[in-house]
């Protein structure tokens, strides 16, 4: 969920909100329906208005949805935009859109259930011939030469000066991908195209593809750069490429195990993985760098995963074996028995009443049930 400063981030953001400003100016006519998925504080939605919409339907599943109705009062089209909180797969519209525009991504356009919800507002809320924004985005990728910023991710495990042996941290640190800005000058290799979004047709969220780099100039190889060119309209867009003026999403390094060294001449294949689970990502890099004078012989092979970089105790891996027998726990029960009293029939402060009478060591006053039902209405409850 963003802050308000993170929306503020991204409305300072002049590459990124002049490309929607063009991009909505092209497509919204006078009397156009337009849908505005992940509405945030509404400020697409009031431009539709402003540009001529005669009806807007804005989508928002966090509570910043009430600014974003406040912004509206403010701008006098309260009664011009519906306001839907919740996540666009579960929302049905009255009639369909001449406009879908939105920004469910974060630094890459893979985050979250934003293929999934962008798929399905495209069959359920798009007019026949109706206009997506954005329309298309690329990812692309390099090797990158980075030694600053990768000391930052090993130094503080491999070489402090408190006499302890951290190393075992650093296996941990190299597979876990970070927000990082690069220069044109750290890439050691020619941006490499590995996906197209194309957002008129997508439907698969998972993404798996192969290139193979060839390295420019002698150096150290210390990870590989991604990052994405988004296409708006015809002749709008951005990129938040190494070089590029910056924007507020930056490009994704996912660090190798250690630094490579390298020769202008040498192939380096990286197979990159992203399958979404559940509400987010899982993502794995393999890297083979092969050797400059025989390319069929692999001098380096790394295979990494964000499973690798995760820390998780015995106790969680046996809870999470296919032969464990689970057994519901205390706090189990009483989220199970709180959620089953939501029948459409008690109000929260019954449900409260209910919850202190059953599990009185739990709760010592009806008003702390009350606020613990409260957030489990408004995770589940609608």
């Amino acid at each position: 969920m963003y802050s308000l400063d993170s929306y503020g981030a991204m409305v300072a953001d002049r590459i990124r909100m002049d490309a929607y400003v063009q991009a909505l100016r092209m497509a919204v006519k006078p009397g156009s329906v337009v849908v505005d998925i992940g509405t945030g504080p509404g400020i697409l939605a009031v431009l539709a208005c402003q540009m001529g919409a005669r009806r807007v339907f804005a989508i928002e599943s966090s509570p910043i949805i009430q600014l974003a109705r406040e912004i509206a009062v403010a701008n006098g089209y309260a009664d011009k935009i519906e306001f839907f909180e919740d996540i666009s797969t579960q929302v049905t519209l009255p009639i369909r859109a001449d406009v879908i525009v939105s920004d469910l991504h974060g630094v890459l356009p893979l985050f979250e259930r934003h293929i999934p919800s962008i798929a399905d507002a495209r069959r359920r809320f798009l007019s026949p011939g109706g206009t997506l924004i954005p329309h298309q985005e690329k990812i692309w990728v390099a090797v990158v030469e980075s030694p600053e910023r990768y000391a930052d991710i090993v130094d503080p495990w491999e070489r402090n000066e408190l006499g302890t042996d951290l190393r075992p941290a650093t296996r941990i640190a190299v597979n876990t991908f970070r927000r990082m800005r690069f220069t044109r000058g750290q890439l050691l290799t020619k941006p490499q195209l590995w996906a197209t979004l194309d957002y008129q047709s997508v439907e698969n969220s998972d993404i798996q593809a192969e290139v193979d780099c060839q390295i420019e100039r002698d150096g150290t190889g210390h990870g590989i750069a991604v990052w994405f060119d988004a296409k708006f309209a015809e002749g709008v867009g951005f990129s938040n490429a190494p070089g590029e003026p910056e924007t507020i999403y930056g490009s994704v390094f996912f660090p190798w195990p250690n630094p490579v060294p390298l020769a202008a001449g040498q192939t380096v294949r990286v197979d990159l993985k992203a399958k979404l689970l559940d509400k987010d990502y899982f993502w794995r890099w393999s890297t083979r760098i092969a050797a400059l004078e025989s390319p069929e012989n692999i001098i380096a092979h790394f295979d990494q995963s964000q499973l690798q970089g995760t820390v998780m105790s015995l106790a969680e891996l046996h809870r999470a074996a296919s032969d464990f027998v689970p057994v519901v726990s205390e706090e189990g029960r009483i989220q199970k028995r709180t959620l089953d009293l939501m029948d459409g029939k008690a109000s929260l402060e019954d449900i409260a009443k209910r919850l202190v009478a059953e599990f009185p060591q739990r709760f010592s006053h009806w008003h702390r049930a009350l606020s613990y039902a409260g957030s489990i209405s408004r995770d589940y409850c609608r």
